[in-house]
Protein backbone atom coordinates (compact mmCIF):
# COMPACT_ATOMS: atom_id res chain seq x y z
CA UNK A 1 0.00 0.00 0.00
CA UNK A 2 2.01 2.80 -1.33
CA UNK A 3 -0.15 7.07 -1.55
CA UNK A 4 1.03 9.04 -3.80
CA UNK A 5 2.33 12.47 -2.11
CA UNK A 6 -1.20 14.10 -3.51
CA UNK A 7 -3.34 11.03 -2.14
CA UNK A 8 -1.53 11.50 0.94
CA UNK A 9 -2.30 15.27 1.23
CA UNK A 10 -6.09 14.28 0.41
CA UNK A 11 -6.38 11.42 2.60
CA UNK A 12 -4.19 13.66 6.07
CA UNK A 13 -6.49 17.08 5.35
CA UNK A 14 -9.86 14.98 5.85
CA UNK A 15 -8.88 14.27 8.97
CA UNK A 16 -8.64 17.83 10.19
CA UNK A 17 -10.05 21.38 10.51
CA UNK A 18 -9.45 23.69 7.81
CA UNK A 19 -6.86 25.54 10.20
CA UNK A 20 -5.30 22.73 11.39
CA UNK A 21 -4.12 21.64 7.60
CA UNK A 22 -3.15 25.00 7.10
CA UNK A 23 -0.50 24.41 10.20
CA UNK A 24 -0.07 21.36 8.42
CA UNK A 25 1.16 22.73 5.72
CA UNK A 26 3.40 25.72 7.37
CA UNK A 27 4.93 22.39 9.19
CA UNK A 28 5.95 20.89 5.51
CA UNK A 29 7.51 24.05 4.21
CA UNK A 30 9.05 24.58 7.46
CA UNK A 31 10.39 21.20 7.70
CA UNK A 32 11.74 21.44 4.24
CA UNK A 33 13.48 24.75 4.57
CA UNK A 34 15.28 23.34 8.18
CA UNK A 35 15.99 19.99 5.98
CA UNK A 36 17.51 22.20 3.19
CA UNK A 37 19.84 24.13 5.70
CA UNK A 38 21.17 21.46 8.41
CA UNK A 39 21.66 18.72 5.95
CA UNK A 40 18.68 16.77 6.09
CA UNK A 41 16.33 14.94 3.67
CA UNK A 42 13.70 17.65 2.46
CA UNK A 43 11.39 15.01 1.09
CA UNK A 44 11.77 12.50 3.50
CA UNK A 45 11.14 16.09 6.51
CA UNK A 46 7.69 17.08 4.72
CA UNK A 47 7.05 13.43 4.58
CA UNK A 48 6.90 13.39 8.75
CA UNK A 49 5.10 16.75 8.50
CA UNK A 50 2.29 15.98 6.65
CA UNK A 51 1.81 12.98 8.75
CA UNK A 52 2.42 14.83 12.28
CA UNK A 53 -0.97 15.88 12.79
CA UNK A 54 -3.02 12.96 11.21
CA UNK A 55 -4.56 11.55 14.67
CA UNK A 56 -4.62 15.01 16.42
CA UNK A 57 -8.38 15.47 15.84
CA UNK A 58 -9.22 11.69 16.27
CA UNK A 59 -11.94 10.93 19.52
CA UNK A 60 -9.40 10.65 22.70
CA UNK A 61 -11.20 7.38 23.17
CA UNK A 62 -10.04 6.18 19.79
CA UNK A 63 -6.34 7.06 20.55
CA UNK A 64 -6.23 5.44 24.15
CA UNK A 65 -8.01 2.40 22.20
CA UNK A 66 -5.05 2.40 19.74
CA UNK A 67 -2.43 2.91 22.49
CA UNK A 68 -4.06 0.08 24.29
CA UNK A 69 -4.90 -2.48 21.89
CA UNK A 70 -1.39 -2.11 20.02
CA UNK A 71 0.76 -1.93 23.43
CA UNK A 72 2.01 1.82 22.72
CA UNK A 73 3.90 3.51 25.35
CA UNK A 74 1.15 2.99 27.82
CA UNK A 75 2.76 5.35 29.92
CA UNK A 76 1.35 8.09 27.96
CA UNK A 77 -1.97 7.69 29.08
CA UNK A 78 -0.81 8.65 32.56
CA UNK A 79 -0.31 12.60 30.78
CA UNK A 80 -1.74 15.04 28.74
CA UNK A 81 -3.63 13.73 25.97
CA UNK A 82 -2.34 16.22 23.91
CA UNK A 83 0.41 14.24 23.86
CA UNK A 84 -1.38 10.95 22.79
CA UNK A 85 -2.04 12.02 19.30
CA UNK A 86 2.06 12.17 18.10
CA UNK A 87 2.15 8.11 19.16
CA UNK A 88 -1.18 7.14 17.52
CA UNK A 89 -0.06 9.29 14.16
CA UNK A 90 2.90 7.23 13.78
CA UNK A 91 0.92 3.61 14.73
CA UNK A 92 -0.95 5.03 11.62
CA UNK A 93 1.68 6.33 9.16
CA UNK A 94 3.07 2.72 9.70
CA UNK A 95 -0.47 0.75 9.45
CA UNK A 96 -2.54 3.00 7.54
CA UNK A 97 -0.18 4.60 5.26
CA UNK A 98 2.51 2.11 4.72
CA UNK A 99 5.56 4.27 5.86
CA UNK A 100 8.36 2.10 6.78
CA UNK A 101 10.58 4.29 7.48
CA UNK A 102 11.70 4.22 10.98
CA UNK A 103 13.14 7.83 10.82
CA UNK A 104 9.74 9.21 9.82
CA UNK A 105 7.68 7.42 12.14
CA UNK A 106 10.18 8.36 15.05
CA UNK A 107 9.95 12.10 13.73
CA UNK A 108 6.33 12.23 13.98
CA UNK A 109 6.25 10.22 16.92
CA UNK A 110 8.11 12.58 18.69
CA UNK A 111 7.24 15.83 17.08
CA UNK A 112 5.38 16.70 20.28
CA UNK A 113 8.31 15.49 23.19
CA UNK A 114 11.15 15.67 22.30
CA UNK A 115 13.42 12.61 23.26
CA UNK A 116 16.91 11.94 24.47
CA UNK A 117 19.19 11.30 21.19
CA UNK A 118 17.16 12.89 19.11
CA UNK A 119 17.79 12.28 15.14
CA UNK A 120 18.24 15.22 12.60
CA UNK A 121 14.95 14.53 11.41
CA UNK A 122 13.29 14.56 14.83
CA UNK A 123 14.67 17.89 15.90
CA UNK A 124 13.66 18.96 11.82
CA UNK A 125 9.98 18.14 12.53
CA UNK A 126 9.79 18.94 15.87
CA UNK A 127 11.26 22.88 15.57
CA UNK A 128 9.21 23.08 12.26
CA UNK A 129 6.40 21.97 14.37
CA UNK A 130 7.42 25.10 16.67
CA UNK A 131 8.13 27.65 13.95
CA UNK A 132 5.82 27.56 10.99
CA UNK A 133 4.44 30.32 9.96
CA UNK A 134 1.29 30.50 11.26
CA UNK A 135 2.45 30.00 14.74
CA UNK A 136 1.62 32.86 16.82
CA UNK A 137 2.71 32.36 20.86
CA UNK A 138 4.64 34.36 23.28
CA UNK A 139 8.31 34.09 22.34
CA UNK A 140 7.96 32.28 19.05
CA UNK A 141 10.27 35.10 17.26
CA UNK A 142 13.00 34.15 19.31
CA UNK A 143 12.08 30.81 18.75
CA UNK A 144 12.01 31.56 15.15
CA UNK A 145 15.61 33.37 15.49
CA UNK A 146 17.59 30.89 17.06
CA UNK A 147 16.30 28.30 14.59
CA UNK A 148 17.87 30.30 12.15
CA UNK A 149 21.27 29.20 13.74
CA UNK A 150 20.96 25.91 15.41
CA UNK A 151 18.31 23.44 15.78
CA UNK A 152 19.27 22.58 19.59
CA UNK A 153 19.01 26.23 20.26
CA UNK A 154 15.47 26.39 18.73
CA UNK A 155 14.43 23.23 19.91
CA UNK A 156 15.75 24.40 23.84
CA UNK A 157 14.21 27.36 23.43
CA UNK A 158 10.67 25.43 22.41
CA UNK A 159 10.91 23.05 25.02
CA UNK A 160 11.49 25.72 27.39
CA UNK A 161 8.75 27.87 26.09
CA UNK A 162 6.42 24.59 26.54
CA UNK A 163 7.34 23.75 29.98
CA UNK A 164 7.16 27.01 31.35
CA UNK A 165 3.74 27.54 30.18
CA UNK A 166 2.93 24.18 31.60
CA UNK A 167 4.37 25.15 35.18
CA UNK A 168 1.96 28.49 34.65
CA UNK A 169 -0.99 26.49 34.40
CA UNK A 170 0.12 24.08 36.81
CA UNK A 171 0.10 21.42 34.48
CA UNK A 172 1.80 17.81 34.58
CA UNK A 173 5.34 18.12 32.71
CA UNK A 174 5.71 14.81 30.28
CA UNK A 175 9.63 13.56 31.54
CA UNK A 176 10.51 13.01 28.34
CA UNK A 177 10.33 16.88 27.30
CA UNK A 178 12.81 17.77 30.02
CA UNK A 179 14.79 14.87 29.43
CA UNK A 180 15.44 15.72 25.65
CA UNK A 181 15.56 19.56 26.52
CA UNK A 182 18.50 18.50 28.89
CA UNK A 183 20.16 16.57 26.07
CA UNK A 184 20.25 19.21 23.82
CA UNK A 185 21.13 22.00 26.70
CA UNK A 186 23.97 19.26 27.17
CA UNK A 187 25.07 18.46 23.63
CA UNK A 188 25.18 23.00 23.49
CA UNK A 189 27.50 22.88 26.25
CA UNK A 190 30.17 20.51 25.28
CA UNK A 191 29.93 22.47 21.71
CA UNK A 192 30.94 25.52 23.10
Amino acid sequence: MEFSREALIESVSSQMPKKRWKHTLGVVESAGELARKYGGDPERAELAAILHDVAKYWPVERQREIIEQNHLSPELLSYDKQLWHAEVGAFVAEKEYGITDSGVLDAIRYHTSGRVGMALLDKIVCLADYIEPGRDFPGVDRIRKLAGSSLEEGLVAGFDSTISLLLEKRRIVFPLTVMARNDLVRILEENE
